[in-house]
């Protein structure tokens, strides 16, 4: 699949035994670009996922979800790191491998009873799309489906994210970590 074959992969990053997957690549290249947003435009035009509001995770959610918005009609809302959103937030507290982290989202940013699609560039272990999830949640909406352009199933993500219920659908797949 061309997209796959456009996404870079440096071994040993952020630490040893990691095979990190680099959409940089990928969406630096016009075709690549390209390629991403018609597939997902072409699978939501046409799915039956009903949403009103796309939601991007910091930082590559935005690129994809901003662009995605732009050709699928629908407003965006940022969810990002603590300490980055000007107005009043919710704030959602989650594991890392190594700690935990917060992501928030404005007060106001979704209508009680909003329909999302969470958008993201890779799900690794799921613990940023859940997170992401539960502040959608906290404000009364409900995730319709998670995106994302890469899913490394081997890490585990993709299991957890479909036992808490939610459908996701990725362009592409990487096996291993």
């Amino acid at each position: 699949m061309p997209i796959k074959s456009k996404i870079r992969t440096i071994p040993d990053h952020p630490k040893k035994g990691i095979m990190f997957r680099d959409i940089t690549t990928l969406i630096k290249d016009p075709v690549g670009f390209r390629l991403v947003i018609d597939s997902f435009t072409q699978r939501y035009i046409t799915a039956e996922v009903d949403f009103d509001v796309i939601v991007g995770i910091e930082s590559r959610g935005f690129i994809i979800g901003g662009a995605l918005s732009y050709t699928l009609g629908k407003g965006f809302v940022p969810v990002r790191k603590k300490g980055k959103l000007p107005a009043e937030t919710v704030s959602h507290e989650y594991e890392l491998e190594y700690g935990t982290d917060t992501i928030e989202i404005h007060k106001d940013a979704l209508v009680k009873g909003a329909k999302v699609l969470l958008v993201d560039d890779l799900l690794a272990t799921g613990g940023t799309a859940l997170a992401a999830a539960a502040l959608i949640e906290k404000l009364g909406g409900t995730v319709s489906e998670m995106a994302f352009i890469v899913n490394l199933p081997d890490v585990g993500g993709e299991k957890r994210l479909v036992e808490k219920g939610y459908k996701l659908f990725a362009l592409t797949e990487f096996e291993g970590d």
